[in-house]
């Protein structure tokens, strides 16, 4: 997801808003493509029944769905996004990870390899020698340095002695 635009204010009585469109927002945007904002910690897709640039900054919208002002007032304020497919930097593989400096608290190590299973995808880590396998996790990776190239894990207690 790419950040193109804030919903700045209210614009009418039929739930229209301004929106200040970044920089990053695609000249070429297409209407029947959806913006995307953040509600109560869920992404929400809008679809516009009508845009309205106004300059390059800025746009008056109409999304589907609403339709009064009570309810545009709930996005006032949001970011909204867009799908960006044609941007991958920020997708990565964990066979990507190999060659990583690993840091689990104070102990260092290497990631030597990847093993791909479906049910539980496994990190190798090199430790003085000695290898653990780790399990492939959102919840055990806190970090993850890209241009050092260093991994940070927040391991169970016992999961490499």
């Amino acid at each position: 997801m790419l950040e193109v635009g804030r919903i700045t204010k209210l614009f009418g009585a039929e739930g229209e808003v301004n929106i200040n469109l970044y920089a990053t927002f695609p000249d070429n945007f297409n209407e029947e493509q959806p913006l995307f904002t953040i509600v109560d910690s869920l992404v929400v897709p809008l679809f516009c029944e009508s845009f309205t640039r106004r300059g390059k900054g800025g746009a008056t919208v109409r999304f589907a769905d609403i339709d009064t002002v009570k309810r545009a007032e709930l996005i006032v304020g949001n970011e909204i996004f867009i799908e960006d497919e044609d941007n991958c930097e920020d997708e990565f593989t964990f066979e990507d990870l190999i060659g990583f400096e690993a840091k689990i608290g104070r102990i260092k190590g290497k990631v030597v390899d990847f093993y791909d299973n479906e049910f539980n995808p496994l990190l190798e880590i090199d430790i003085k020698g000695k290898n653990h396998l780790i399990p492939a996790i959102e919840e055990f990776i806190s970090f993850i340095d890209f241009d050092k190239q260093i991994i940070k894990f927040v391991l169970p207690d016992g999961l490499i002695e």
